[in-house]
This record gives structure tokens, C-alpha cells and sequence, in this order.
């Protein structure tokens, strides 16, 4: 984990890593520290592929987290994502692993994951992972992304 002031990938090119493991999360000082508030990132194009087939999969993911101290970096968050282009795992070990992977990291208050994966074999498969009870007081909106009907 870095936390500093100047991101370390803004404004910089910066190269697909070429697996999770080598992907550098960069974190920054939360700017409203001691705010109880809820940031979502969702990525509608997430890819990793499978690891019988080797096929690719696809899934919206949708993160939620009350941040503590600091804030994840959007751009790293976005090139860590990317980074399981080629990596071969079940929903399941993406979807949790994404979500332990940055509270481990980041340290916030809470967070959530929603892996909404589109079908294989016929059937979708949802993977949902929190650290625990979210705080009292915070507002937590619908994950917006619907049941499987061809997703939307």
C-alpha cells in the first residue's frame, strides 16, 4: 500500500499490470476525514477469465466503502481492475478477494462488494462480500444493478 499526497499513477502513463499480484492500489488522505459518507465505484466491463476453460467472464461490479484516513486512488483502482484481464479465477475468488483485498489496504470504516456476474453455463452467478455492519447513520443505496434479465 502507498499513501501520499501526489498519486503515484496521475498524470503518468501507466501500463496494464500484468496480474493482481502486481498491481500497486495507491491511496491518499481521506479530504473529509471524520465524515461519515459513502463512496461507490462500479465497473460495468470488469473481465477476469475462467480457470477451467480459460474463457473470459464478465461481471458489473459495484464497491461501496465509508472511507477512515484515506481514499483509494481512482486510476490505480481502475488499473488494479484491469489487471485480472488474463487472471484465471472463479466469481467467487475475484469478487472477495477484490473486497479484502482494499479494506485490508485501505483500512476504511466498512465496505461492500457486488460481484454481478453474467451467465455461465446459463445461470449468473452473484458474489457479495462486506466487512461487517456498516456504521450507524450511513446511507446505503440499492446497488442499482438488477436481477439477471440480460442485465438491464
Amino acid at each position: 500500500m502507498t499513501e501520499q499526497s501526489n498519486p503515484i499513477f496521475l498524470g503518468k502513463t501507466s501500463p496494464l499490470p500484468q496480474n493482481p499480484q502486481e498491481a500497486m492500489l495507491d491511496y491518499v488522505p481521506n479530504p473529509r476525514a471524520g465524515a461519515l459518507y459513502l463512496v461507490r465505484f462500479a465497473a460495468p466491463e470488469f473481465t477476469s477469465l475462467c480457470p477451467v476453460t480459460a474463457q473470459p467472464d464478465f461481471a458489473h461490479l459495484v464497491i461501496d466503502y465509508a472511507p477512515d484516513k484515506t481514499i483509494v486512488e481512482s486510476k490505480s483502482l481502475k488499473l488494479f481492475l484491469g489487471s485480472f484481464r488474463d487472471h484465471a479465477a472463479f466469481h467467487e475468488d475475484c469478487t472477495v478477494g477484490i473486497g479484502q483485498r482494499l479494506f485490508a489496504e485501505m483500512a476504511p470504516r466498512w465496505l461492500r462488494i457486488g460481484g454481478y456476474w453474467y451467465p455461465r453455463g446459463g445461470i449468473p452467478i452473484d458474489v457479495f462480500w462486506q466487512s461487517g455492519e456498516p456504521p450507524t447513520g450511513l446511507w446505503l443505496p440499492d446497488q442499482g444493478v438488477a436481477s439477471y434479465r440480460g442485465r438491464g
